[in-house]
């Protein structure tokens, strides 16, 4: 029969013993507590600093969609109030578009997404609900409305051999959109219910064209579609067509070349339509005075080498003083030591990380709207994701560090070691210059994916844009960009407590 020694506990109680234990030595070194603080309040300060510095006054104001989205709502509209239940048809037979190559010069070229078609659209107010039905450069027919909704219909490009014949129909709010190729059978590409039209929404045919993108921006384009047969059946319309700019009528912010504007001109029933911009979500490039919280929370880049710091020291300074010999002699499980550390700089970092975050993100966005900036919008329950992502994004890097500690032994060694894995990444994908290809490929492999649980933005397969990490849009979901980084951090501890079992201290 084995004794127990006095005071000895098993199973769970000794970890928690050791637990405590962990917990009395980090909050007993004053630096490590330090290190916390410095943690919460680089967040803190980098909101502010960029909060102070944002400054877009004078900015003309960014339309806001039907769910409270900020919308590029930009296009020439030849239109005619109507009201009543009826129907509005089309045909297109030419959809070109000119895309500049230099100053006065603009040349035929692809525009994947411009657009020509039907839309009936509560008024001309820019963001004021819409469905529109229509025909596009590379993506055939599509329906689309509220923005950020988009319905394929039948593919392929229209010529004057090939014209596309369109209608929408109206029934209260719902808008069915049709297309046909005959003109004989039609074919049902969409419904879409659209509140909030009004007694007398405006119907009519309408040109949009997005900017082109070329290798590292964008470029205005302008595009051209021919409508015939233009007709309104049942409701009541006056019958008298108006081309008008909707949005900005400056050229520049309507997003027309230098040397271009929209106009209709009319000859032997047909309808010669040009018109620039577009009428979609806002994304990150057509809205360049935009901020994200991502952006508000910058500091956590700063925060992430002083918790890697702290984690690092955590285990590396036993090592050096030997103090690792006593630990070790007084648990003899080493992993649960280790497991032990891992959990007290987890919950002190996560502790500090949502701190700085809460304070953080609010005051930043305030300083930020104050300087007329427009944020992206986002829900309480994203706020909240991206709040304790942060405070778990840098709780993890820390036990990261921890174990590269464990491994190496040495604090410069681990703290160079995962300073490069994770903010060497950041970085790099963080240059404008980077290929889309390799900065994506780091958002995914390196532990710097993790940074993903801070994405705000969406992307649209409807808008064309260059959806980077530099301009706030990563390759993975938020957190499965995280998970990323907590699967380095679990395989590094289970590699650090299977070297401590089998090393001498």
């Amino acid at each position: 029969m084995t004794s127990r020694r006095a005071g000895q506990r098993v199973g769970r109680d000794g970890f928690l013993e050791v637990l405590h234990a962990e917990w009395t030595k980090f909050r007993t070194v004053r630096g490590r507590l330090i290190g916390m603080v410095v943690a919460a309040m680089l967040l803190l300060l980098f909101a502010v600093l960029t909060g102070v510095s944002s400054h877009q006054k004078g900015a003309p104001p960014v339309p806001i969609g039907p769910g409270s989205e900020p919308v590029t709502d930009s296009f020439y509209f030849v239109h005619q109030p109507v009201s009543d239940n009826g129907s509005i048809t089309v045909s297109v037979s030419a959809l070109k578009s000119s895309i500049p190559k230099g100053p006065g010069d603009l040349r035929p070229g692809l525009v994947p997404w411009a657009k020509a078609g039907l839309i009936i659209k509560q008024s001309t107010r820019q963001g004021s609900p819409y469905a529109a039905i229509m025909v596009t450069g590379a993506h055939g027919v599509r329906m689309q409305d509220a923005y950020v909704n988009d319905t394929a219909g039948p593919p392929g490009l229209v010529s004057g051999e090939s014209p596309r014949r369109l209608r929408l129909d109206r029934s209260g709010d719902m808008i069915t959109g049709y297309a046909s190729a005959d003109g004989a059978h039609w074919t049902k590409v969409g419904t879409a219910r659209v509140s909030g039209l009004g007694p007398t929404p405006q119907i009519g045919v309408f040109v949009a064209s997005p900017p082109a993108l070329d290798g590292m921006g964008t470029a205005g384009s302008v595009s051209t579609a021919v409508f015939a047969d233009l007709r309104v059946q049942g409701g009541r319309a006056d019958g008298r067509w108006t081309g008008d700019q909707v949005g900005p009528r400056s050229p520049t912010f309507a997003g027309y070349p230098d040397g271009t504007s929209g106009s209709v001109t009319g000859s032997d029933g047909r309808l010669t339509v040009t018109g620039a911009g577009d009428i979609a979500p806002a994304v990150r490039e057509t809205l360049p005075t935009g901020g994200t919280l991502r952006e508000i929370l910058t500091g956590t880049f700063a925060a992430l080498i002083a918790v890697i710091v702290v984690g690092a020291l955590f285990i590396t300074a036993e090592y050096r003083t030997k103090m690792i010999r006593l630990t070790l002699a007084a648990n003899p499980r080493r992993s649960r030591v280790l497991v032990a550390k891992a959990t007290v700089l987890w919950a002190v970092t996560f502790a500090a990380g949502l701190v700085g975050a809460v304070l953080a993100a609010p005051l930043g966005e305030r300083l930020a709207r104050s300087n007329g900036v427009h944020l992206f919008p986002v829900s309480s329950l994203t706020e909240l994701r991206v709040v304790c992502g942060t405070a778990a994004l840098l709780a993890t890097a820390a036990v990261l560090a921890l174990s590269v500690g464990a491994i190496v032994r040495h604090s410069a060694g681990a703290v160079t070691t995962v300073l490069v894995a994770i903010v060497l990444p950041y970085i790099l994908t963080a240059l404008p210059f980077m290929p889309a290809s390799a900065a994506n490929w780091l958002a995914r492999v390196t532990p710097g994916a993790a940074f993903a649980v801070q994405q705000t933005l969406v992307d649209y397969d409807q808008v064309a844009s260059h959806y980077t990490p530099y301009n706030g849009y990563y390759p993975l979901a938020p957190w499965a960009g995280f998970a990323v980084l907590a699967a380095y951090a679990v395989v590094c501890l289970a590699a650090a407590a299977v070297l401590l079992d089998r090393r001498d201290a």
